[in-house]
């Protein structure tokens, strides 16, 4: 039973809302943001460092909320938020709006992990994955959201965009108001610590975050052009993007009917499949049924995997070590994304990209059997 009401709840899913959101809001103006914040040859590093800063200094987060508390962490990371995020119009010139993105980058990954904290508090047992599954849903539906706000905003200004990061003052009003700094203890705390300090390492479900990430972010930074070239119009390609992301969030709602029959392992197995067939899709992607049948595919390989791997990551955690598990599983997400800025370099045209990660998602299909044998329930 939990403490938190439907408004607290939905509270920290609209603050989980601001992770993806952190770079995406520029992108909508990115040419007229970069010539006038002085980042004409540096624009994609706009959207790109603040997951460089997730990944620099999300072990840091993780320290702080264990040492004092996931509520002032995170309240503390809302404001900051906003305040960097709005700042960041008034800079010019590299050096400065690079520390102001990296330093977004940081509170974005304390935000991150402090909400998904105050989660683990609040929920247990399936009701845990139930809202981890709705966190998920949160996350790839601010992405959506504040994009196309985003670029209504950019019609009227080049600067306007940057409003949307003063939402997490918003958020931070509410939550002060809604979310309680008291929360009820976890029924399975004994038994669960005495499990956990003879687990294995949590390193094979960061690893797999990253890669499952990278897969999915992959027909992200791809799409646009392969799209483009077959002819669709910055709209069309748009809106399919927002279609995957719609996927991956009717997927993320039916995860805990789905965990309840396949666990861990089914469920990721199945991930992977369709990262592997939606690449495999995407390379065919000139007929317009099969690009949507491989947006489909992402779509549900996303929301098969984050938000488990999100769940197992707080399951597997010892309540005093949670902050710094989840920090670092921020740290694997971002860092997926991140890594995708280098499908660039793959030999050959951009088609080679979705062929190089269907064929590297059915190995890592075969290889999940292997890294959860005996690990059924997380």
């Amino acid at each position: 039973m939990s403490y938190l009401s439907r408004l607290g709840s939905l509270t920290l899913l609209c603050i989980s809302s601001l992770t993806i959101m952190v770079g995406s809001i520029v992108a909508p103006a990115l040419p007229s943001i970069a010539q006038n914040l002085g980042m004409e040859d540096y624009a994609s590093l706009l959207i790109t460092l603040p997951s460089l800063g997730v990944v620099l200094f999300a072990p840091f987060a993780g320290r702080l909320i264990d040492k004092y508390g996931a509520y002032y962490c995170t309240a503390i990371a809302l404001f900051l938020y906003g305040a960097l995020g709005l700042s960041g119009q008034w800079l010019y010139g590299p050096e400065s709006v690079f520390v102001n993105r990296i330093l977004l980058g940081a509170v974005t990954a304390l935000t991150m992990a402090g909400s998904t904290t105050l989660i683990s508090q609040f929920y247990f047992g399936h009701k845990r994955l139930a809202m981890m599954a709705k966190q998920g849903m949160a996350i790839e539906l601010g992405g959506v959201v504040f994009l196309f706000i985003g670029g209504l905003l950019a019609l009227n200004s080049w600067n306007q965009p940057f409003l949307l990061y003063a939402m997490a003052w918003i958020f931070l009003g509410m939550m002060l108001l809604l979310v309680p700094n008291t929360y009820p203890a976890d029924p399975d705390t004994d038994a669960h610590e005495s499990s956990n300090s003879k687990q294995a390492s949590l390193k094979p479900i960061f690893i797999t975050s990253c890669i499952a990430m990278t897969f999915f972010f992959s027909g992200f930074v791809v799409l646009p052009i392969t799209m483009e070239h077959s002819g669709y119009t910055e709209d069309k390609i748009g809106l399919f993007l927002a279609f995957v992301s719609l996927m991956a969030v009717i997927t993320a709602h039916f995860l805990p009917k789905i965990y309840t029959r396949f666990k861990d392992k089914g469920s990721l197995s199945f991930a992977f499949c369709f990262y592997a067939l939606s690449h495999a899709a995407y390379y065919f992607g000139e007929n317009p049924y099969i690009l949507i049948l491989g947006g489909i595919f992402s779509g549900v390989g996303f929301g098969l995997s984050i938000p488990l791997l999100n769940h197992i990551t707080v399951e597997r955690s010892l309540p005093s070590q949670r902050g710094k598990n989840l920090s670092y599983f921020a740290m694997a997400v971002f860092l997926g994304q991140f890594l995708t800025s280098f499908m660039e370099f793959i030999p050959g045209s951009a088609q080679a990209v979705f062929a190089f990660v269907s064929v590297a998602a059915g190995i890592y299909f075969l290889y999940i059997v292997t890294l959860f044998k005996g690990k059924s329930n997380a």
